[in-house]
């Protein structure tokens, strides 16, 4: 019986994939690094995904640990990092600090230093046969122009200290790859709800505009930063990114590789704001706003950060200057009829997911 040690359960992502991952063979077990704090709504997760599929019954595992001690935080557990080491076939890494706002040593603490001790848990493991590494495609900072999944190091400058140690994170990733260590990259965008039910578990990114317009009347007012229609979005749905790991990680061929789960024709901001506007029943008046303005004045002007509940660190992903190629998810992709929905088949779904559940917040599971 072969073990799949997951940590990020039971977030947003972790959530949908572990199933995904379990069903492909039937003696299959999981293992899930769950932190104390989350272990009430992780053992709700696993009953949730029981009720849902009979045949996961007694083959998720919840272990209490933590990703930044060095053993997983297990030493003083009943089962310890080197005792499960023996087991483990493949290794999904997903847990991280997705906010844009993080300080710099937690951000380093969590995704570097944890992505550390996770390689060196999966150099532990003698049957390993694939380490599964979720980055981002952010770790592209401001770099101008297109941006390749064969790239990483490019010079570039972050927006803030989450992109800076997801690239770090990364680097690390890469050179035990090099070293021989058997693992697969996947580089999200910006992940919203599932397109199908517009569920999600956290409002960011495109959330905030359209929150903002659903607490204005029917013409609302928008202050818009860069050139709107050069600039893009890149937003794909929560389903896209399960399916596309859940068969990429499944093929010989991806071993080694770094794949963008990327929109190939993201909307222009632009087009975006019209979407987000017509899904909202909202006319929108765009405020032209130099972006180091917009920041500034949600940073340090008295009241706005409250009126419009959007943090600074957003604002630079509607003037985002990077483009994310996605040859190598393309091409093993495509074969199996995988691809990114179009936004303007479900962004009403998203609308109204935001407008049935009111209370979601935007703040990271850590």
């Amino acid at each position: 019986m072969a073990t799949v040690f997951f940590t990020g359960f039971p977030g947003f992502l972790g959530s949908e994939l572990l199933p995904r991952v379990l069903v492909r063979r039937e003696g299959d077990r999981a293992v899930c690094l769950v932190q104390s704090k989350f272990a009430h709504l992780a053992h709700a997760r696993v009953a949730e995904l029981v009720e849902r599929d009979s045949t996961l019954s007694g083959r998720i595992e919840l272990i209490e640990g933590d990703i930044t001690e060095p053993g997983l935080g297990l030493d003083t557990s009943s089962r310890r990092a080197e005792d499960l080491a023996g087991d483990v076939r493949e290794i999904y890494h997903l847990a991280a600090v997705y906010d844009l706002m993080v300080k710099r040593q937690v951000g380093v603490r969590i995704n570097v230093d944890g992505t550390k001790n996770m390689l060196d848990f999966a150099e532990a493991c003698p049957g390993l046969e694939r380490f599964h590494y979720i980055s981002t495609c952010y770790v592209s900072g401001r770099h101008a122009g297109i941006f390749r999944e064969t790239d990483l190091d490019v010079g570039q400058t972050f927006n803030n200290y989450y992109e800076e140690t997801k690239f770090l994170a990364e680097v690390e990733v890469q050179a035990r790859m090099s070293s021989g260590l058997p693992a697969t990259i996947y580089r999200p965008s910006v992940v919203v709800g599932d397109s199908e039910s517009g569920a999600t578990q956290k409002y960011d990114g495109p959330y905030f505009v359209i929150r903002w317009l659903l607490r204005q009347p029917r013409w609302a007012v928008l202050p818009v930063v860069g050139d709107p229609t050069a600039v893009c979005v890149n937003l794909v749905p929560r389903d896209f990114i399960i399916d596309a790991i859940s068969h990429l990680s499944n093929l010989d061929e991806s071993l080694g590789e770094v794949y963008h789960l990327a929109d190939p024709s993201p909307l222009t901001v632009d087009r975006l704001i019209d979407l987000i506007a017509e899904s909202t029943g909202r006319r929108v008046l765009r405020l032209p706003t130099l972006r180091s303005v917009a920041k500034a004045s949600l940073d340090y002007l008295p009241g706005l950060q409250a009126l419009m509940q959007i943090p600074s660190a957003a604002i630079d992903y509607f003037a985002h200057p990077t483009y994310y190629a996605t040859d190598n998810a393309d091409r093993d992709l495509d074969t199996a009829g995988i691809t990114v929905p179009r936004l303007e088949a479900y962004m009403f779904r998203l609308v109204e997911f935001v407008r049935e559940n009111p209370d979601i917040g935007s703040q990271a599971m850590i």
